[in-house]
């Protein structure tokens, strides 16, 4: 699953202004493969955006990546 981690930070990192902050955990359920994004709170917005676009097409690319068993989930945390 270490190549849907570095997609993700590909996508995220140059979207956000504090990179810095930016981590992911990784939480294995029984049904799904959670990719927990903490950002600061100021960088939420701008990965949401207009609508939720932004979010909506991260996950679309990601949730395309083909996976064994378990479904993959992006969640992002708020603090």
């Amino acid at each position: 699953m270490d190549t849907i981690e570095n997609l993700i930070i590909a996508i995220v990192k140059p979207l956000i202004s504090q990179p810095d902050l930016f981590t992911i955990r990784i939480q294995d359920t029984p049904d799904f493969l959670e990719y927990h994004l903490d950002l600061d709170t100021r960088d939420i917005g701008r990965i949401i955006g207009k609508k939720g676009r932004t979010i909506t097409a991260i996950r679309s690319i990601v949730y395309s990546v083909p996976t064994q068993g378990k479904k993959v989930r992006l969640v992002i945390d708020e603090k």
